[in-house]
């Protein structure tokens, strides 16, 4: 990797590293968050199962979940509700506006999120799905009832057909080529370390929050409890001694792949190909082999193989530093500004009356 004035560290000889996460063989086990919190020593979230609650624990990326796998669950109407929305729509209806009190506490109001079990609220109990009873009756065959009985034949043929339902992804940190974070941070805690990837310096971290807008991710977050902020630093501490990041190593799929950016980028080509070759034509990249100018905050230092739009992974179709977006306006407006006031004091000393002694 060429050495650029953006690194805080140097050392010779050392290459790119990065991410390529590929969704397609992702099975949503987790593994690689937990391998990342117990090499970063970082708290648990979450963990209990409730009404209204899911199989993702964790939510999102946070101060303290720096992977997170996302459960993508596609969900398409059936034809008869396709029909019944287009007989509604045609007949003039509209959807349903929910029943929101203005008020709470009172006789026959609804119940707070915390007896809810922190699902919401907002909400009746019996509006609140409850997911594992769901799971359950389903997996009793699908066609049963709440009383349906738990020794019931799981149909396989069906859960194999439903597979496809599902998608997963592990984010993580983009590590991007113009990382907002590192832009925004007034203290240096944000730095680029030689192997090009965006490392958080915590006991120089202010707190100020800076980085988390600047994000165009939402991957940056600030610690409750001492309010620096974290995020995933690409196990530097590993790689200083040519070890593997923990989430990486732990991957049982080889979904999360790590090594040298191009040759990364490289094998990444050629799945989409090969996915192509097979009639998965919906497959490609998202943050990497994109034409100059149309990168991902000028290219991302771990990127995805996407089967979807970006938007269901909650990815945005276009991402940039805010600072480096506003780079070139904020520059002709004081190129812009500098030039009317050179005009303005040649304009002082030329026109007739304009100097005296």
């Amino acid at each position: 990797m060429s050495a650029t004035p953006e690194l805080a560290v140097r050392r010779e000889g050392v290459e790119r590293m990065g991410f390529f996460t590929d969704t397609t063989v992702c099975i949503g086990c987790k593994a690689c968050e937990v391998a990342c919190k117990q090499w970063n020593d970082l708290p648990s979230d979450g963990g209990e199962l409730r009404p209204g609650g899911s199989y993702d624990h964790t939510g999102s990326l946070g101060a303290s979940t720096w992977r997170h796998v996302r459960f993508v669950e596609r969900l398409a109407p059936s034809p008869a509700a396709r029909e019944a929305a287009a007989d509604a729509l045609a007949a003039g209806g509209g959807g349903k506006t929910p029943s929101i009190p203005a008020v709470s506490g009172g006789a026959g109001s609804v119940p707070g999120v915390e007896s809810l079990g922190g699902a919401g609220g907002g909400a009746s109990d019996r509006e609140v799905p409850d997911l594992v009873a769901m799971a359950e009756r389903q997996g009793a065959g699908g066609n049963a009832g709440p009383n349906a009985s738990p020794e019931a034949e799981l149909d396989i043929a069906r859960a194999v057909a439903e597979m496809d339902r599902w998608v997963f992804m592990s984010d993580v940190c983009k590590h991007c080529g113009n990382a907002g974070c590192l832009d925004a941070c007034p203290t240096g805690a944000l730095i680029r370390t030689e192997f090009g990837t965006v490392f958080l310096q915590a006991d120089v971290c202010n707190g100020c929050g800076y980085c988390i807008p600047a994000c165009p991710f939402g991957v940056v977050d600030r610690d409750s409890i001492d309010g620096r902020a974290g995020k995933c630093t690409l196990c530097y501490d590993r790689l200083e001694d040519g070890l593997e990041p923990a989430c990486a190593k732990a991957c049982p799929t080889d979904s999360i792949q790590f090594g040298p950016y191009q040759e990364l980028v490289e094998r990444a080509k050629g799945r989409v190909a090969e996915l192509h070759r097979r009639g998965q034509t919906d497959a490609y990249l998202y943050g990497a082999g994109d034409e100059p100018g149309e990168e991902l905050a000028g290219g991302l230092g771990a990127f995805f193989l996407l089967s979807d739009p970006p938007e269901r992974f909650g990815l945005p179709a276009q991402a940039e530093s805010p600072i480096q977006e506003n780079v070139v306006p904020a520059t002709l407006a004081a190129v812009g500004a500098g030039v009317l006031a050179a005009a303005g004091v040649a304009a002082a000393f030329l026109l007739p009356g304009g100097h005296s002694r």
